[in-house]
C-alpha cells in the first residue's frame, strides 16, 4: 500500500470519529483499517523517552496520575492511534496524554456517577459495562497488563519500548480480544484507551488535549462560536472563520 492511500485510510478514520456516538463505533473503524503505520515504522520510537511538547499556550506537563512507566505507555499508544502526518497533528502533539492524566483524575474517572454495586458479571453489550473496576482502575489495570504480556513476550520489553511495528501488532490484537490480559478484558481495556484518546484529542482545549484548536483547524470545525447557523446546510465550501474555544481564544 502506497503512502498516500496509508494516509488517506488514517485521516478518514480521524475524521469518521468526530460523528461517532460516545463509545460506539470508534473502535470498530479502528478494527477495520487498523493503526496506520508511521513514517519509519520498524525503528524505535523515539517519543516514548522524550517528555511530550507542550502547546503553545502551555508549560511542559508533569502526569499527577500516571507514573513514569504509565506514562510512556500511554504517549506510545497515543502516538500510534493517531499519528502526526501531512494532513494534521497527532495525538502527542495535540496534549492528548495531558488530557488522558488530567482526566484520570476526574470524578467521573473514579466512578462517582457510575452505578457501582454488585453483582458483577459480563453482560451483553445493550446492557452496558457491569464490572467492578472504574475508569481510572481499567486504565491502570490495562497499561501494567498489557506490560507485562510485552515482557513475556518480547524478551522483557515493555509496550513503550518496542517498535512501532509491533505495537501496532499488539494494539491491533487488543483491539480484537486476541491478547489474554491478566485481571482484565483486552478488548474493553483498548475501547476505554481508544475513547479516552479520541475524547483528548477532539475535546474543548481547556480540558488539556487538542492544544491550540489543532484538531479543529483540520476539520473546519468553528469550536464554539455563537451563531454560525447559516453554514449548517452548506456542504460544497468549507466554513471562512477560524474556531473559538470555550475560554474564548481564537485559532
Amino acid at each position: 500500500m502506497s503512502d498516500d492511500k496509508k494516509s488517506s485510510t488514517r485521516r478518514n478514520i480521524i475524521k469518521s470519529l468526530v460523528f461517532v456516538p460516545m463509545g460506539a463505533g470508534a473502535a470498530a473503524a479502528l478494527q477495520q483499517n487498523g493503526p496506520a503505520p508511521a513514517a519509519g515504522a520498524g525503528a524505535p520510537n523515539p517519543r516514548t523517552t522524550a517528555e511530550v511538547k507542550p502547546g503553545a499556550d502551555s508549560g511542559p506537563y508533569r502526569p499527577r496520575f500516571l507514573n513514569a512507566r504509565e506514562w510512556k505507555f500511554v504517549v506510545a499508544a497515543c502516538d500510534r492511534l493517531i499519528p502526526q502526518d501531512e494532513h494534521g497533528p497527532g495525538a502527542v502533539e495535540l496534549g492528548v496524554p495531558e488530557f488522558l492524566d488530567r482526566h484520570l483524575q476526574s470524578p467521573y474517572a473514579a466512578g462517582e456517577i457510575w452505578y457501582m454495586q454488585g453483582p458483577f458479571m459480563e453482560a451483553e453489550p445493550e446492557f452496558g459495562y457491569q464490572g467492578k473496576l472504574t475508569l481510572k482502575d481499567i486504565i491502570r489495570v490495562g497499561i501494567r497488563a498489557v506490560d507485562e504480556h510485552c515482557a513475556a513476550s518480547f524478551s522483557g520489553k515493555a509496550f513503550a519500548d518496542l517498535d512501532v511495528r509491533m505495537q501496532e501488532a499488539v494494539l491491533k490484537d487488543l483491539e480484537a480480544g486476541k491478547i489474554k490480559l491478566k485481571d482484565i478484558s483486552s478488548k474493553l481495556f483498548f475501547a476505554d484507551f481508544l475513547s479516552e484518546v479520541r475524547n483528548g484529542y477532539f475535546s474543548d482545549p481547556i480540558h488539556g488535549g487538542n492544544k491550540n484548536m489543532g484538531s479543529w483547524k483540520m476539520l473546519g470545525y468553528p469550536g464554539s462560536r455563537a451563531d454560525y447557523l447559516e453554514w449548517v446546510t452548506i456542504r460544497d465550501k468549507p466554513y471562512p472563520l477560524g474556531p473559538v474555544d470555550q475560554s474564548g481564544r481564537r485559532g
